[in-house]
């Protein structure tokens, strides 16, 4: 067995939260460098050319790439010969992403009871945490700090069997077309499919983890990803919203079995600024 300090992970989680609001993956970069080379709106061109130039100054000034600096999604895989010591493993995350609120000068965009009072929990916490058990003696962090646009416009719905992939092609669609300028485009899609009504959003949620550009392994799934990619693009909402042939920059699909009178789907819609970060302890 092997023992990880509480400590050791809040320290990692903090760091992580930072990197993640002030630098974009690379391959999120990639994505709006060759989107600003293809979108045909003159106007959209400049939108995603201001994205380049802001991610340039936040990276370089350690500033927010977006004043909404996000819920904490964090992802955890622990290995199970890992053994945390000296707290539990959801509170050493909850102080990361405190510290990395306070360290950061990052927005607190938390409230809690939200029928009720919503109130400001003031640090960011508590985190949305997965946690999952893997083998060996490691433990791997991802953050997703997730801005209330782009939540916003995700949306679930259970199919009937028989609108197979046609059906979750239409419901992608259709959900982004009505949502349109409001996640922030160009936009990022993970969307999940099967499992349960929760199994499938959190494979939507999961999938926006995958590099842009990496299809899916099955041939299936990667045409489906391609045609819903196709047809959003298709709808002219461009950049910001403004007109144009570049709605979104990736599709990411996944899927799990589900019970055979169920076809459980998810979307889970990431805005420009797809931010996440990764380190391993």
């Amino acid at each position: 067995m092997r023992e990880v300090a509480a400590e050791q992970i809040t320290a990692l989680v903090a760091d992580l939260y930072q990197q993640a609001n002030f630098r974009l993956p690379d391959d999120v970069l990639a994505a709006i460098r060759s989107a600003a080379g293809s979108e045909e709106s003159e106007l959209g061109r400049q939108v995603l050319s201001l994205l380049l130039e802001n991610a340039d100054v936040a990276a370089s000034e350690r500033l927010p790439l977006c004043q909404d600096t996000g819920s904490a999604v964090v992802f955890v895989e622990l290995g199970e010969e890992v053994i945390v010591s000296g707290g539990s493993l959801a509170a050493a995350v909850d102080a990361g992403v405190a510290r990395a609120r306070e360290e950061g000068c990052l927005r607190a965009s938390v409230v809690s009871s939200p029928c009720f009072e919503r109130r400001n929990t003031g640090d960011n916490t508590p985190a949305v945490l997965h946690v999952e058990t893997v083998a060996g003696d490691g433990v791997t962090v991802t953050v997703m700090p997730k801005g209330g646009g782009s939540e916003n416009a995700g949306a679930t719905a259970m199919l009937k069997p028989a609108d197979g992939a046609a059906g979750v092609a239409r419901f992608v669609v259709d959900t982004v077309g009505r949502t349109g300028a409001g996640a922030c485009p160009p936009l990022f899609l993970g969307v999940g499919i099967g499992g349960t009504l929760d199994r499938a959003v959190l494979l939507a949620k999961k999938a926006l983890l995958r590099p842009v550009g990496q299809p899916a392994a099955d041939a299936r799934l990667a045409a489906l990803e391609a045609e819903i990619l196709e047809r959003v693009n298709g709808l002219g909402i461009g950049p910001a919203g403004l007109g144009g042939t570049v709605t979104c920059l990736g599709v990411a699909v996944e899927e799990f079995p589900c019970h055979i009178a169920s076809l459980p789907v998810a979307l889970n819609v990431q805005c420009n600024a797809a931010r996440r970060a990764s380190g391993r302890i």
